[in-house]
């Protein structure tokens, strides 16, 4: 009877759980699903991290290239964050083209680089308006089952920090670039940003950390990206029903001891992975 109210009835379904103060899957209102992490898994990329929070699953890559800084710009690198949504990971994706969803979560992952200053694009200068590196941070979901832009912050941050770039000089005869890819260096991680994510239900009930379904019949989401200081670095809000401040100021203070939990988890695994090697 139930599994025929949750197709028949999904809305009705989900809010006889909510008024328990529960959802279907067993979780709390404020309790986020089971994350784990695994950093290095693609030995072709210079970093890269695999993230689940519960069963949605984001990859990481990051490939490194030189290039020449923009005149307007001579002494910054670059950072270009694309995010991948392909048809494997769900069947609401289609192939072809970017979607608009893939669209607005590469654009989301931008802002979150920029605005948290996870890394500042001086330090990816190698010569004042002559070279600087490019960091292609590509992330691929490969099971989507709803708030893809959590598991995107954290696959970027960890991806970020095992990444390793490679000892560049400038030969003072020819002027060309001499890259010594047995010397590496990690980036320098200036902030760790960390993204929760949130559904209401029928204007008035908070969930975090919401499933696909749960997005699909919620009437606003809301992401909020904050750093170890505590500092707001993105409000994500796509339309939807507005917020009361009330209602917003519960959400900032859940994301940041999120971001606190997830911070443990990417040092814990780094420590980890640096200990075995």
């Amino acid at each position: 009877m139930a599994a025929l109210t949750r197709i028949a009835e999904p809305l009705e379904y989900h809010r006889s759980f909510l008024k328990e103060n529960c959802r279907p899957d067993g979780r709390e209102l404020s309790e986020f699903r089971t994350t784990t992490l695994n950093i290095g898994a693609i030995s072709t990329a210079d970093g890269s991290a695999l993230v689940k929070v519960g069963n949605t699953t984001v990859m990481c890559g990051i490939k490194v290239e030189l290039t020449n800084p923009l005149v307007e710009a001579p002494g910054k690198g670059f950072i270009v964050p694309n995010v991948d949504l392909p048809p494997l990971c769900s069947s609401r994706f289609r192939p072809g083209p970017p979607g608009e969803q893939a669209q607005a979560a590469s654009q989301f992952i931008a802002d979150v680089i920029e605005s948290s200053e996870v890394i500042q694009t001086e330090d990816l200068c190698i010569e004042r308006g002559k070279l600087c590196w490019v960091l292609y941070c590509d992330m691929m979901c490969v099971d989507y089952d709803g708030n893809v832009l959590d598991a995107c912050i954290i696959a970027l941050l960890a991806a970020l920090k095992n990444t390793k770039l490679p000892e560049v000089t400038i030969n003072k005869d020819t002027g060309a670039p001499e890259v010594n890819l047995e010397k590496r260096k990690g980036l320098n991680i200036r902030k760790h940003p960390v993204g929760a994510s949130f559904c209401v239900f029928d204007d008035s009930i908070l969930i975090v950390d919401p499933t696909a379904e749960e997005e699909g019949l919620s009437t606003s989401h809301l992401t909020v990206v904050t750093d170890e200081k505590e500092r707001l670095c993105v409000v994500h809000k796509p339309g939807g029903t507005p917020l009361s401040a009330e209602k917003l100021q519960e959400c900032i203070g859940r994301a940041t001891a999120r971001q606190r939990e997830i911070q443990k988890l990417v040092d814990k695994v780094i420590h980890s992975v640096k200990t075995a090697q």
